[in-house]
């Protein structure tokens, strides 16, 4: 419990971060508004799969850190490349059937 409490609060830690970030410096295009869009999207679907226990954990957290190469690929400017990975997150986090009939 504490665990995932911890997991979500430095989640929307790192979210409220990159948004701050994202407006700050929206003037100099340090992350369009395209990504930050499709990033709260991944964000929030993965949000979703933890709280109902329908992902493994080490998906969850490989999506994680997959993201912030996202993040990254987006900052250099290659904002398609950054959705292709986006949207190889999305793929990647399907439920795991097993898991989402053992509640």
């Amino acid at each position: 419990m504490h665990k995932s409490l911890f997991r979500r609060s430095t989640r929307w830690t790192l979210v409220s971060v990159c948004l701050w970030a994202m407006i700050e410096s929206s003037a100099a295009g340090w992350f369009t508004h395209g990504c930050a869009a499709r990033d709260l999207q991944i964000l929030m679907l993965i949000e979703e799969r933890e709280s109902s226990n329908t992902v493994a954990a080490e998906k969850l957290d490989a999506a994680m850190l997959t993201m912030l190469q996202a993040r990254i690929v987006c900052h250099e400017g290659r904002v398609v490349d950054a959705m292709n990975i986006y949207d190889a997150i999305a793929q990647s986090i399907t439920p795991d059937w097993p898991l989402s009939t053992r509640r």
